[in-house]
């Protein structure tokens, strides 16, 4: 969408030239394809000297781009909140021909893949920057929100434990990414040792399983620079942590979203067989060839079902009867 004022806002200076700033954040992180949440503006603008790392400014940066999208100065689709979004829904087709098209069938390019990975991801804010990179490798990711639940550690063993009950796969990897601060830290450990217990546990050897810290470590925080926070010292790991790496810590935000998918997308590749993952490409798109030539010759191949009466008979459910749950 573009710039819509809905309000009658009357910024003064200094916010419009915030906001100018902000605009040409915006259209640099654009022009690769991303969207920001609020927090990762906030970093590029710290990374960038234009505002000091402090919880104050980042909250007074957040009502200035409020105020500023109402008014018409900002973008209504630039800044993303990732973690409140409506599910469920109609979603319909308008005719069955539109449904048998190439791009209708895909195949499972990890079967017959001896590993299989998952990215997680500590913050449901960039999800949306790991979906970019791990689904044009189809691989599965998921936002832990923090210290992830039993609940969604146990489900994951489990899943783990489908993967490796497959006759090709003999390895499992996941690639976690979380903040550089105390329990950033932390909560790598944590997975790794939920999910051996779960493993040992159901009878499978937890070293079919590694979980594998790609972000936010040093030498990517001596690399690129992000702006510092200072570390937690209420947090209860951060003696631990601060004998180790001093008294800064980093979030995963700060680095820019090109610079996140890239290094996914780096990870990920050399846990592929390419040779087993070319076949399965070449089997997808025989399908897709097969399916556009039927979507082709779609009203000649339904006249001929009709005249041979291979089309079945539908019965409707009947719409007053009881939900079975």
């Amino acid at each position: 969408m573009p710039k819509i004022a809905y309000r009658d806002i009357r910024l003064p200076a200094a916010h419009l030239a915030i906001v100018d700033q902000a605009n040409e954040i915006i259209e640099e992180i654009e022009a690769g394809g991303d969207t920001l949440s609020l927090r990762q503006l906030y970093y590029q603008f710290v990374s960038k000297a234009w505002l000091p790392n402090d919880d104050k400014e980042y909250k007074r940066l957040g009502g200035i781009i409020n105020n500023a999208r109402y008014a018409g100065l900002v973008d209504w689709t630039s800044i993303t909140d990732r973690t409140r979004n409506v599910r469920g829904g109609d979603g319909a087709d308008s005719d069955p021909k539109v449904v048998v098209q190439d791009l209708a069938f895909y195949a499972a390019l990890w079967e017959g893949q001896p590993e299989r990975v998952e990215v997680w991801v500590e913050k449901d804010a960039l999800v949306d920057v790991v979906a970019r990179a791990a689904n044009p490798l189809r691989t599965p990711f998921f936002s832990c929100r923090g210290y992830t639940s039993a609940s969604e550690v146990w489900a994951a063993a489990q899943r783990i434990e489908g993967y490796l009950d497959e006759d090709d796969v003999e390895q499992v990897t996941i690639l976690h990414l979380g903040d550089h601060d105390p329990s950033g830290i932390d909560m790598t450990r944590d997975i790794t040792a939920r999910l051996e217990l779960f493993l040992d546990g159901d009878s499978y050897n937890s070293s079919d399983l590694t979980v594998e810290r790609i972000a936010l470590n040093m030498p990517q925080v001596e690399q690129y620079n992000p702006p510092p926070n200072p570390a937690k010292i209420t947090d209860s790991r951060a003696a631990g942590y601060i004998s180790q790496y001093g008294t800064e810590s980093w979030e995963l935000d700060a680095l820019p979203p090109r610079v996140l998918r890239a290094l996914i997308t780096e990870r990920l590749r050399p846990h592929i067989d390419t040779d087993k993952w070319e076949e399965r490409a070449k089997f997808e798109a025989d399908g897709q060839a097969t399916l556009s030539a039927f979507s082709e010759h779609y009203d000649r191949i339904h006249d001929f079902l009709e005249v041979e009466n291979l089309l079945p008979e539908i019965e409707l459910a009947d719409p007053d009867a009881e939900d079975p749950d």
